[in-house]
């Protein structure tokens, strides 16, 4: 199957993961119905289209924290999304930096800061979660800082995972011990081609960045585990200060979905905010990204950097955030699903899609820059819903 969009890069990556891997990666929480919204709503954004316009020379690119990047796009964190390929995230890296837009590391990645930098010896983004450990937090930040990244993405939408039943109806966070194990195994068996190249080729499998909080423990119910036992469920504002005072480049504080927070994070000295409802991993019912971002935009969009994730599954989607107040868009499951199909090559062919559709986009709706892109092209600009 030739993948011609990332819906079909998605069914590729179904086709070629370990179900419980694919479930972690497709899923969201509670019914789902905000990780169904982020997508529908999105897509439901109407466009006008303009004619007779010169669309001869288009620039894609745009200044994002202190770098050009050819692209108003950047690739999100993806937790866990090392396993997806062989040593994962350093093959997104390295797509990323080849088509010239940022990638962010997980704290929770398989691979860690150091293996990244090694492998793709570009600037990279990295996000931090907050751990009840400051000793380790503190030691994280240098960590980042002397591999050179180029921003900190604090992602504060997530004091306590949620609550999400594909994982445990896959088997990734539901029997525990020797009947959960072997349930994966057998997952993996079934997946030949994933249980060599990344099974067994793309060991040590692990959370490179918090290894030494791990003390050792590789398994799935340890990751779960540890998550439960060290991220931060009395985290503030105050913490956000606390990171502020000890990172010293661009900061964006990622999880955001209602304006008076948004305000908060550029008082206390963010550089940016990220809308993002965590692609409907975390409280479902909250609003789609697609609905949040106008009201946001409006709000601080004057004074801080704009970012928005959630649904994009196409240039045409980054388009409709851009339009609707993002200064640009971090893409998600698209790249993992590209990930897990193709490798590098996948998130490098997804790139290329999005660029292309962005390129059409922005041709019919009569726009030549992205700074051009705004309100102004849609039909009917939609407004945020209470």
């Amino acid at each position: 199957m030739t993948a011609a969009s990332v819906d079909d890069y998605r069914e590729l990556a179904r086709r070629r993961l370990p179900h419980f891997l694919f479930e972690y990666i497709d899923g969201g929480s509670f019914a789902e119905q905000t990780l169904a919204r982020n997508v529908a709503d999105l897509r439901a954004v109407t466009l006008r289209q303009r004619v007779l316009r010169d669309v001869s020379q288009l620039d894609l690119s745009i200044d994002l924290l202190g770098r050009r990047a050819r692209l108003p796009l950047a690739l999100a964190p993806i937790g866990l999304a090392g396993l997806a390929a062989r040593r994962g995230e350093v093959q997104a890296a390295r797509a990323a930096a080849a088509a010239g837009v940022p990638f962010t590391l997980s704290t929770v990645g398989a691979c860690s800061l150091d293996e990244v930098v090694r492998g793709t010896r570009e600037p990279f983004w990295f996000q931090l979660y907050m751990m009840r450990d400051r000793g380790f937090m503190k030691a994280l930040l240098e960590r980042a800082e002397a591999a050179r990244c180029s921003a900190l993405v604090f992602t504060v939408d997530m004091p306590l995972p949620g609550a999400r039943y594909r994982d445990v109806r896959s088997g990734l966070a539901g029997a525990p011990g020797v009947r959960g194990t072997l349930g994966r195994v057998w997952q993996a068996v079934r997946r030949p081609a994933w249980a060599w190249d990344v099974g067994l080729l793309g060991r040590p499998h692990g959370l490179g960045n918090v290894a030494p909080l791990l003390a050792g423990r590789t398994g799935i119910e340890d990751f779960f585990a540890w998550m439960r036992e060290n991220f931060d469920a009395s985290v503030s504002w105050q913490d956000l200060e606390w990171v502020r005072s000890r990172w010293r480049g661009p900061l964006l504080v990622k999880g955001v979905l209602d304006a008076e927070d948004a305000a908060r994070a550029a008082e206390l000295g963010a550089d940016g905010v990220v809308v993002s409802n965590h692609g409907g991993r975390q409280l479902d019912g909250v609003l789609s990204t697609a609905c949040a971002l106008p009201r946001i935009a409006q709000a601080v969009g004057e004074r801080t950097l704009v970012l928005a994730d959630g649904g994009v599954r196409s240039g045409l989607d980054v388009l409709r955030m851009l339009a609707l107040g993002a200064k640009a868009v971090l893409i998600g499951r698209a790249w993992v699903y590209a990930l897990g199909a193709r490798g590098e090559a996948g998130v490098a062919h997804v790139l290329e899609l999005i660029e292309r559709e962005l390129r059409v986009a922005m041709a019919l709706t009569g726009v030549t820059r992205v700074d051009e892109i705004d309100a102004s092209v849609l039909e009917q600009p939609r407004e945020a819903r209470g």
